[in-house]
């Protein structure tokens, strides 16, 4: 019995395939197809099939296991599903007889009876028979699959008769039709189930096929199937319908014709095809192998079943294809490019038309092998064509291939290269023709649309050739051409009103009055209405110019590289190298210092880089300077290391100066940090007594990756600590980039070490009458306009030529010195070379002795800017007035030269001062003895100069109590006190006003804290808190000023008769005001806090003309003494010295004027300004707005003629300014405080807030309620879109991105452009990031009410309050 749990078996059934079979004679060169349709059912892939299966065999093989001495061969089995899911195994037997191939007889087998009788057999026997596969496995059975016939027998359970409906091989068709109908009746004998498979119907015989179907409808259930194993086509139905007919239980299949079946095998072909075609394009390259690719996609479904039905060997041929595909479309897509390319080589090679214009495409060839570039244009090969070589996988080489030129497309590009040329000639032509047209038109203005233009050339025949584009391009380029030549001559224009701009203090915003000032007398110039209808141009440019006059730098200048300061250092770093043995004499007294120890600090490498550029520049560590050798002993430390203190002092290494050397913010933060803990360090332990006064050096290092970037930002640090620290800064000179350091740097380092050892080791000098470099005795200024059309040499070559011309002092680039013999001594004079936006703050703020004033005669801007320059120069220090030009001859030539030179000469004699003229040509006035007596005079003056020079800065530093927020002095370049708002806190800017090389002398805010006592010795001034805060105008360091202790003097009776008419002439410079001394210092017994004074509140109410700012404290008498502009505390001392008498009779003392006032031309010019704006103006409305102006925000000069009281014009000109009736002042003062006091008392009533007006201009969108701005759909006002939108892509990585301040110009420019064009590109405009930042706050600042409401402003502090008394719980 069968196991219970054993599943059973499938169905095994046996067929039997049988046919014509025999010799040739009786069958036929070829069988009836038995084989074939045996191999397709037992093996129906593709790779599996035979179409050769041979009967004649050797009698190894015929005795071999496959065949096994047997006339029929063991296919296999085959495993099928039914429709019913029911599996069964079928063995297929094919019976054939096998001849000899000797005998060609049939072999001997152990049946020897005929086929039709074997082949009835329904029992087969044959012990260890192999399966059959293919002829190839004879006699190789073991490099094959091995199966054997099961247990060596079968039982046939069914016949397959096969005929072959074909033409046939040397065959009849009747012959096998009698064979199979003996056939038939010997296995209809076994009573077995019996198919006719009609073999080879793809080759069918239409009557043989009838036939057989005439065949089988004479038998019983005789069923005809009509097959095609080269196809594929019903070879398995005709085993399925057998089965069938054995195994009654399963579904009958359906017999289908051939010709629907095969259709239905070809679309399933189609299909697969189809499919693996789209698998095998996704092979792009077409050098991919068969092997790689097969093995990629042997797992792909659509590759198998193609595989499957068509065969490896298509599978290959297909992909074959599609390689050859890939690679013709790669070469053609090369010639394209080839082709393409062409023109561009033949623009390189033969682009002159005079050349090719008559030559032939073989001659031209031969020309273009003779030119230069032609290997990198083309590639000769060894071997052609060029597509058959490896070059086509060469993508990188664009080179084109020269045998390519030999084809017809090559030969055509140059022939469309020659007509391109010649049509190209005549466009070019015609443009040109069309051009001078345009320029032939007169009424064409700048900013004028084309549409309005091109009524006037539509006839012009150059137009009519040339196409739109062309023309547009062409008038493009015209109206570029004269808009930028209207615009240079409009700032040409401005430059020739520098009276205009040049009146107000440079820290002042315009007024809307004065806007309307410079626009009123503007707009008379032909040149200001040229740019009429580029209205915000030219408000950008004179925008731009007052914001270059406001705040100039040698970086912001407007003539770029052309600025006189820039050529100036140039000149001067490059020619006083030569001049380095002037300066020999200094080390002198020093030659014993033969050895030079210097410590370098600095961060991150630095130290070691400035070692190494020292060492570079030296020979064997000795490093020639000024004419000497030293011996150079090195140390770079960085400043991160723990032994810092340690390595810089040693017994083996005492240095004589430190370099410091920075290169970032946090590198120099650092190093002030170090240097501090080296003081400090040596204070404590007293090592040494130099050690406590080691020099110390700081070095800016030039930064490679962000070029000069940060270089401002990095200058002003720099030279704040350097002003802290008392020591000398070194800036990174012109022209050092792309190296961090330069020659000039370290020379200047190791001069300024050199000078400090000298003064700390006190060496002996052996001749003591040379005196210190810094000891001057003149210090002239020569002044140049940026721009002019004469090169700086030519002005400075008076000095540079000079055998006595030497250097200045280390850190003085724009500076020289000169030996002279003036009068019975040699004198030292410092010539400091600026241009005249540099000098406009050395001339308010340092100490000059004279000045030397160049402008061109060829140009007017040069005299009118020499005019605004000069008129404010006060009229004590001397001036020499130099005219530059060509030669003599231009005086008579030029009428235009000959008036500038004229002018300037009568400027000269009206004011007293000298005039000369240098000539390019002429050798003669170069010398110095041009100005040998300008040097007398300003000697001759020298004491009266400085008199009034101090004087003046002692009256401005009394003076600076006058607001309760303190401005800084005119060019402090530390803080930058905008005053269109008093909130604003913006930082300062990131370089000095008038450049960071400038520099004459120390600050007045230096000077201002020294004064002299009764015998003329200095001693310091205590100032009130709130004068704590000056700054310094110049980043240099000045010379620290040691002052005499205070010494109580309490019953001095007798002065010095010099010191005090020094005192008397400082006390008369200012007759309206007459402030006493200020006490040295308070009493002991006197509190500190006593001397405040108190301010009043000025934040909430307008102060008046007459208002009291301060409240001083009692005096000694108990007087409450109440004052505006000054604290004036009135002592007895004084009074007992007689000091109150002489100040009273120094009022009828002249105090200094200026220029203008003693100069015809340059006061009518001002004036000229003055009527034509105030034409209709009353003497008392002009002295009100003067006064309203010197009080407010925006205040100018004390006597400057646009801003001055109109009486100082009814005094003259010799002598205005001084001669004011001081009782009528004091009655017009005494009515005027009337008036604003009952104002102010009325004004006290309402105490409500009022933003400060930022802005000088009327704006519907600026200062408007935060509600109106925005809407539902949009709650974001455009306007700080655009400016977040500009920060966010350009500069959230900028330092100091909202704390630096832009220019405020450009700030006021970006919020007027957005008032008239709501679309404006801020991009466009070209302004910096720090200036859209500060237009941001700007926005938020005129905001009517906060963006936090006053209203919520008590509830938040209550919240706050709230918030900090909750104790944390754990």
């Amino acid at each position: 019995m069968m196991a219970k749990n054993k599943e059973p078996r499938p169905p095994s059934y046996a067929i039997s395939v049988v046919g014509l079979s025999g010799t040739e004679k009786d069958k036929g060169n070829c069988g009836v197809g038995k084989s074939c349709l045996c191999n397709r059912f037992v093996r129906s892939k593709a790779d599996e099939y035979y179409p050769e299966h041979t009967s004649v065999l050797s009698t190894i093989d015929f005795g071999g296991r496959v065949v096994n001495n047997d006339h029929f061969l063991y296919w296999g089995d085959v495993t099928q599903s039914g429709e019913d899911g029911i599996e069964c195994r079928i063995h297929v037997i094919e019976q054939t007889e096998f001849i000899d191939d000797q005998t060609f007889l049939p072999h001997r087998s152990t049946n020897l009876q005929p086929y039709i009788k074997r082949a009835a057999a329904s029992k087969l026997q044959s012990a260890e028979k192999l399966m059959y596969i293919c002829t190839d496995q004879l006699g190789l059975e073991q490099d094959f699959e091995q199966k054997q016939m099961p247990e060596g027998k079968l039982s046939i359970d069914g016949f397959l008769l096969c005929i072959d409906v074909s033409q046939g091989c040397n065959r009849k068709f009747d012959d096998q039709l009698k064979f199979v109908n003996n056939l038939y009746i010997q296995l209809s004998k076994s009573k077995k189930p019996i198919i006719i498979a009609a073999t080879k119907c793809d080759e069918c015989v239409d009557h043989y096929l009838r036939e057989v179907q005439a065949f089988a409808s004479n038998k019983k259930n005789l069923v005809v199937v009509e097959t095609s194993a080269r196809f594929n086509v019903n070879i398995e139905t005709c085993f399925t319908a057998l089965v069938q007919m054995m195994d009654k239980t399963r579904g009958k299949p359906k017999i289908i014709p051939y010709l629907d079946a095969y259709k239905t095998q070809r679309q399933l072909v189609v299909t697969a095809t189809d499919k693996f075609e789209k698998l095998v394009q996704t092979v792009r390259d077409y050098h991919a192998t068969w092997k790689t690719v097969s093995n990629k996609l042997k797992n792909h479904p659509d590759y198998e079943e193609y595989i499957n039905l068509e065969g490896t060997k298509k599978a290959k041929n297909t992909f074959s294809k599609h390689i050859e595909q890939l690679k013709q479309e790669h070469i053609r897509k090369r010639k394209e490019e080839y082709i393409n390319a062409l023109p561009r080589a033949l623009n390189t090679l033969l682009s002159n038309l005079d050349e090719i214009e008559h030559l032939s495409w073989s001659e031209a060839l031969k020309l273009m092998e003779k030119r230069p570039d032609f290997q990198s244009c083309f590639v000769v090969l060894e071997k052609t064509p060029w597509d058959e070589t490896d070059h086509i996988d060469k993508v990188n080489d664009r080179r084109i291939p020269f045998d390519l030129l030999a084809t017809l497309e090559a030969e055509k590009v140059y022939q469309n290269h020659v007509q391109h040329l010649i049509s190209e000639k005549r466009r070019v032509e015609m443009k040109e023709k069309f051009k001078k047209t345009l320029e032939k038109i007169q009424f064409i203005s700048p900013g004028q649309p084309w549409e309005e233009v091109i009524c006037f050339v539509v006839e012009d025949e150059a137009f009519k050739y040339i196409t739109d584009a062309d023309s547009k391009e062409v008038y493009g380029r015209h109206q570029r051409e004269i808009v930028e030549k209207a615009k240079e001559e409009f700032q040409e224009m401005l430059f020739e009103h520098s009276e205009l701009f040049y009146d107000l203090d440079l820290n002042a915003t315009p007024s809307t009055d004065k806007m309307s000032e410079i626009h009123a007398v503007l707009s008379e110039e032909p040149r200001y209405k040229a740019l009429q209808k580029l209205a915000p141009d030219r408000e950008s440019l004179l925008l731009k110019h007052i914001g270059f006059v406001y705040h100039p730098t040698k970086e912001t200048c407007l003539s770029g590289q052309n600025c006189t300061d820039i050529k100036v250092e140039q000149l001067l770093a490059n020619s006083l190298l030569q001049l380095d043995h002037g300066r020999s004499n200094l080390y002198h007294d020093s030659a014993n210092i033969d050895k030079v120890n210097l410590f370098i600090l600095g961060k991150d490498g630095l130290a070691q880089e400035l070692a190494n550029e020292i060492r570079t520049q030296s020979t064997d560590d000795e490093y020639a300077l000024d004419g000497k050798i030293y011996e150079l002993d090195l140390r770079p430390v960085d400043a991160k290391s723990p032994y810092l203190l340690t390595q810089l002092w040693t017994s083996a290494f005492k240095p004589h100066g430190c370099f410091c050397v920075f290169n970032s913010i946090e590198s120099l933060n650092f190093i002030g940090e170090c240097i501090a803990k080296i003081r400090a360090e040596a204070s404590q332990i007293r090592r040494d007594k130099y050690m406590a006064n080691l020099p110390f050096t700081l070095i800016l290092a030039n930064q490679r990756d962000s070029v000069s970037k940060n270089l401002p930002i990095l200058r002003h640090q720099g030279q704040q600590l350097a002003n802290k620290l008392q020591c000398p800064f070194v800036d990174v000179p012109a022209g050092t980039y792309p190296r961090k350091f330069n020659e000039t740097q370290i020379k200047q380092a190791l001069r300024g070490v050199l000078e400090a050892v000298k003064h700390n080791f006190d060496v002996v000098s052996p001749v003591p009458t040379i005196k210190d470099l810094s000891e001057a005795d003149l210090r002239i200024v020569m002044c140049a306009m940026c721009g002019d059309p004469f090169s700086v040499d030519l002005i400075l070559s008076p000095f540079l030529d000079s055998h006595s011309c030497s250097a200045a002092q280390a850190g003085q680039n724009n500076s020289l010195m000169l030996d002279k013999i003036i009068g019975e001594k040699r004198r030292r004079i410092q010539i400091t070379i600026l241009s005249y936006h540099s000098s406009i703050g050395v001339r308010k703020d340092e100490l000059v002795h004279g000045y030397i004033l160049v402008y061109s005669a060829k140009r007017k801007a040069s005299m009118g800017m020499l005019r605004a320059f000069l008129s404010e120069v006060q009229d004590t220090i001397p001036v020499q007035l130099v005219a530059v030009t060509d030669s003599q001859a231009d005086f008579f030539e030029n009428e235009a030269i000959k008036e500038l030179m004229t002018e300037g000469e009568h400027i000269a004699t009206e004011i007293t001062a000298k005039f000369t003229a240098l000539y390019s040509l002429s050798q003669y006035h170069r010398q110095t003895e041009v100005f040998t007596l300008f040097f007398s005079d300003v000697l001759e003056k020298k004491n009266m100069i400085e008199s009034s020079y101090m004087s003046d800065s002692t009256r401005e530093t009394t003076h600076t109590s006058e607001d309760v927020f303190p401005r800084s002095p005119r060019g402090s370049s530390l803080d930058y006190n905008y005053p269109d708002s008093e909130d604003d806190t913006e930082g300062p800017p990131p370089y000095s006003p008038i450049g960071d090389d400038v520099r004459l002398l120390p600050a007045p805010s230096d000077r201002s804290k020294y004064r002299l006592d009764l015998e003329g010795n200095e001693y310091p001034v205590h100032s009130t808190p709130l004068n704590c805060h000056d700054h310094e105008r110049n980043h240099k360091v000045p010379p620290p000023i040691k002052p005499k202790p205070l010494v109580p003097r309490a019953n001095v009776k007798k002065l010095d008769p010099n010191l005090l008419k020094t005192i008397e002439a400082g006390i008369g410079k200012n007759p309206r005001k007459q402030p006493s001394r200020v006490p040295a210092a308070p009493p002991e017994d006197t509190d500190q806090s006593d001397n405040y004074a108190e301010p009043i509140d000025t934040i909430f109410k307008h102060k008046g003309f007459a208002d009291d700012i301060y409240a001083v404290p009692d005096d000694s008498q108990n007087r409450i003494i109440k004052v505006r502009n000054s604290i004036v505390i009135n002592t007895q001392g004084e009074e007992e010295n007689g000091f109150s008498d002489r100040m009273s009779k120094s009022h009828g003392e002249r105090r200094p004027s200026k220029y203008k006032y003693k100069s015809k031309t340059l006061f009518s010019k001002a004036k000229s300004y003055y009527r034509r704006t105030h034409s209709d103006a009353s003497d008392d409305e002009a002295f009100t707005t003067s006064k309203t102006k010197r009080k407010g925000r925006h205040r100018g000069s004390e006597e400057d003629p646009l801003l001055s009281p109109v009486e100082t014009w009814k005094g003259g000109i010799d002598n205005p300014a001084i001669t004011s009736d001081q009782e009528l002042d004091d009655k017009k003062m005494k009515k005027k405080t009337q008036k604003i006091k009952e104002d102010k008392k009325l004004k006290k009533k309402t105490k409500t807030f009022n933003p400060p007006i930022r802005r000088n201009w009327e704006s519907n969108y600026f200062g408007m309620p935060l509600q109106d701005l925005v809407t539902s759909e949009k709650p974001i006002p455009l306007f700080v879109e655009k400016c977040v939108q500009f920060i966010e892509d350009t500069g959230l990585c900028t330092e100091g991105l909202y704390r630096v301040s832009g220019n405020k110009t450009d700030q006021d420019n970006i919020q007027k452009q957005f008032d008239q064009d709501r679309t404006i590109s801020l991009e466009a405009m070209g302004v910096t990031v720090n200036a859209v930042a500060g237009a941001l706050k700007a926005f938020f600042a005129d905001l009517p009410d906060p963006l936090i409401p006053y209203s919520l402003h008590q509830e938040l502090l209550e919240t706050s309050r709230l918030v900090s008394n909750v104790k944390p719980t754990l």
